[in-house]
């Protein structure tokens, strides 16, 4: 009954994911609320391939959950895609701009961390059920 209630949270969690992704792509530095001039301004340098890092972060983290409810062990790499793709893109975030500086370490890094915390436990629950012989 826990890994359904879980899988079941995995797929809330990538809905949420894609639905920010969709906002991001649509309403730009705005997604978040009332944007700031950094805010815009950053977002206008973000490269041309951050948005698609983004879209297959959301979309292979969506594929992974599904077929994690569905007891598919073929979840995994799905899984792993998903966290290589949060990985490039929070990475470059913080490595090539200088957002920490400008809005703070606690504000900047909450959500990337759990979200990434979040990546590495769908991780280990698709492993943990092909272990114990729970998916296919």
């Amino acid at each position: 009954m826990w890994f359904r209630i879980a899988t079941v949270l995995l797929v809330l969690w990538a809905l949420i994911g894609c639905f920010s992704c969709i906002q991001q792509m649509r309403l730009g530095a705005d997604a978040m609320g009332a944007a700031t001039d950094y805010d815009r301004a950053l977002y206008a340098a973000l490269p041309g391939w951050y948005d698609p890092v983004f879209a297959t972060a959301v979309l292979t983290g969506l594929v992974g959950a599904i077929l994690l409810f569905m007891r598919r062990a073929a979840a995994r790499p799905f899984l792993i895609a998903s966290l290589l793709a949060i990985v490039v893109q929070f990475g470059w975030l913080f490595t090539a701009t200088d957002i920490v500086a400008q809005k703070g370490m606690a504000e900047t890094l909450a959500v990337p961390l759990m979200i990434a915390l979040i990546a590495l436990a769908a991780i280990r629950l698709a492993t943990h059920a092909r272990r114990n012989s729970w998916t296919v």
